[in-house]
């Protein structure tokens, strides 16, 4: 299953460079249509959360622990560690939105480039991690349902960075180059998440909680924020809706 996870979740990662081979053609990506499909990847990591992650293990936990309440209470348990860890991790490690500007800790002599990827990575970590956790329950039509979903939602992210990174005054190849970099995380992210739940079956319930915790942060700090910023509340929360709805039939349909 080690090799199951972090495979998935490489093939998860690497859907980032799918989408941002998108500049190397055609016109440039509106920002409505930017938008609308950052709401899209929103929608497939909530769906993923719940559907994927939170109900397996809380299923998964009145098998271990005997008891529903006990069950939920471990899922909150997990959900709460898991956006606190990743709320910790933007407070502390220098990162910047190239719209928000500057987070974390001082950069001292970091480019402001190094500051865009390792916003990225705090993004992206996650969602690796929890295509990992996925494969790590023994379950592998769960995993790939989750690493499918993930991959969705991957490629217009990629999009979304090379598009951002291309604002910037950056060349297209160098902007694919760097959003392929920033993918990359998520196999690390899926081996250190299926190596943790394979140590004891006790910790499964709240791995999958925790990993899904770490994305609903990520959601709601981040990504709708920024589908909002410019007015295109519209578009992207009907592309949330199709990204919900598409994850949750992959799951029902894998899973």
């Amino acid at each position: 299953m080690v090799l199951w996870g972090f495979l998935a979740s490489l093939g998860a990662g690497l859907m980032t460079a799918v989408g941002a081979l998108a500049v190397l053609f055609g016109r440039e990506v509106s920002r409505r249509t930017n938008d609308m499909m950052l709401g899209f990847a929103a929608g497939v990591m909530i769906s993923a959360s719940f559907f994927s992650l939170i109900l397996p293990g809380i299923a998964r936990g009145e098998e271990i622990y005997g008891s529903t309440p006990v069950a939920a209470l471990m899922a909150g348990l997990g959900i709460a560690l898991g956006a606190f860890v990743v709320a910790q991790i933007n407070r502390w490690v220098p990162h910047e939105h190239f719209i928000t500007g500057p987070e974390g800790a001082d950069p001292g002599a970091l480019s402001k480039l190094w500051l865009f990827i390792l916003a990225i990575t705090i993004h992206n970590f996650p969602e690796g991690m929890a295509v990992g956790i996925g494969f790590g329950g023994g379950d592998v039509t769960n995993g790939l349902s989750l690493a499918t979903g993930i991959g969705l939602q991957n490629a217009p992210e990629g999009l979304a960075v090379a598009v951002a990174l291309r604002g910037q005054g950056y060349g297209r190849l160098r902007s694919v180059w760097i959003a392929t970099l920033t993918g990359l995380v998520e196999p690390v992210g899926g081996l250190i998440g299926v190596a943790g739940v394979t140590v004891s079956v006790w910790v499964l319930p709240v791995g999958l909680s925790f990993a899904a915790g770490a994305m609903l942060y990520i959601i709601s700090h981040e990504i709708i924020p920024e589908t909002h910023r410019y007015g295109h509340q519209n578009r992207a929360t009907t592309g949330l809706i199709a990204g919900l709805i598409l994850m949750m039939l992959l799951d029902v349909t894998l899973g």
